[in-house]
């Protein structure tokens, strides 16, 4: 299949962490999507492979015993869907021809998301600010042992294995109108809101305007973070004369603007849609392997049987184990079915779980 990607990396303690990444992670992700499935399939089982595909990367980086770390966006456009995967605080917004504004990312930092900090402290771990001495606090929400802001990231072995490398996946089909996407990390979007480093940029080529967004970012305060910027204009699909003229663009429109996927919708969408709307496809943030490895697709056409769903370990009958194993969901007490895991990447699924101590062997 012909797609495009951009991959945007914001390392700390270090770039080892984000170098492996930049290396390795297309590959993993590519390796967890079965052979021979058709273009409807492969997006399908894209957000799925994604997750593989992050984990893995984590799994084998921290085999290096290096410490670093590093937030992942990951971003693959296949015709006019576009996924978009990412751990930490980088962002990815889009901003459709019609004037509407998406966020296809999440943020992973303590401070913002509350859902994360009680996974941390369920899982073992502590969430709290810098102790300056004398009962003060300072800074921001911060996961001890290790001190990081942020929840979810790629590396990282020495703070604890609840800080998970398992994306948050948003996958939407875009309007033949076209648009502009940004992908920026941290220290883009400390200074500016999703409107502001668009209208910074109106009429700009895209290397000006990701030069012209960094230049607005830094201007109040200077450079103190990283402040990496990705621009991408996707052009709009030509226009039947018979079909009527686009609406004009309506500034500011909510990202609830999305219109979900219609399950009775044919497979089959014509090659030219009206732009008028982007349409989203899969959204899934969850940090439990067991929810985001399991398919609603036929099992023979996602997975192989007898490979680890993670590292694509071949396994031999009988010796994988279901990622449904231990899970409290009684719709899914079917441990003979898969994905399965190998014993290395359980252990793995169980650390991140809270289920054994982190960096035990056992």
């Amino acid at each position: 299949y012909i797609y495009i990607y951009w991959q945007l990396f914001d390392g700390h303690n270090g770039s080892a962490a984000a170098i492996y990444t930049k290396e390795n992670l297309l590959n993993n992700v590519l390796s967890a999507i079965p052979a021979d499935l058709n273009r409807d399939e492969w997006i399908a089982a894209l957000p799925r492979a994604l997750v593989a595909g992050f984990v893995k990367t984590d799994k084998d980086f921290q085999q290096k015993a290096k410490t670093s770390g590093t937030t992942v966006t990951f971003v693959i456009l296949e015709g006019w869907v576009v996924t978009v995967a990412s751990v930490g605080d980088s962002c990815c917004i889009f901003e459709s021809a019609e004037g509407g504004i998406y966020h296809l990312s999440a943020d992973h930092r303590l401070e913002c998301n509350e859902e994360e900090r009680h996974r941390i402290t369920a899982s073992g771990g502590e969430v709290g600010r810098l102790n300056a001495g004398g009962g003060a606090e300072i800074g921001p929400l911060r996961c001890w042992p290790g001190g990081l802001c942020l929840s979810r990231s790629i590396g990282d072995m020495d703070v604890g294995e609840f800080i998970v490398p398992v994306p948050y996946v948003k996958q939407v089909k875009l309007s033949t109108a076209g648009g502009r996407m940004i992908i920026s990390s941290d220290g883009v979007w400390d200074a500016l809101t999703a409107e502001e480093a668009l209208d910074c940029c109106r009429g700009m080529p895209p290397d000006a305007a990701a030069a012209q967004i960094v230049k607005e970012a830094v201007k109040p305060k200077g450079l103190r973070d990283d402040t990496t910027c990705i621009v991408v204009d996707i052009l709009p699909q030509e226009k039947p004369a018979a079909l009527p003229q686009p609406k004009k663009p309506v500034k500011g429109m909510l990202k609830a603007m999305f219109r979900k996927k219609n399950s009775g919708s044919s497979s089959q969408d014509k090659d030219y849609m009206e732009p008028d709307v982007v349409e989203e496809l899969f959204e899934e943030g969850s940090a439990w392997l067991s929810e985001r490895l399991d398919t609603k697709y036929p099992l023979c056409n996602m997975f192989k049987l007898f490979m680890c769903a993670v590292c694509q370990l071949e396994m031999k009958p009988g010796e994988g184990i279901s990622i449904h194993v231990g899970t409290s969901n009684p719709v899914k007490l079917r441990p003979w079915d898969g994905p399965f895991l190998c014993s290395s990447c359980n252990e793995k699924k169980e650390a991140m779980e809270g289920k054994r101590p982190s960096g035990s062997n056992d």
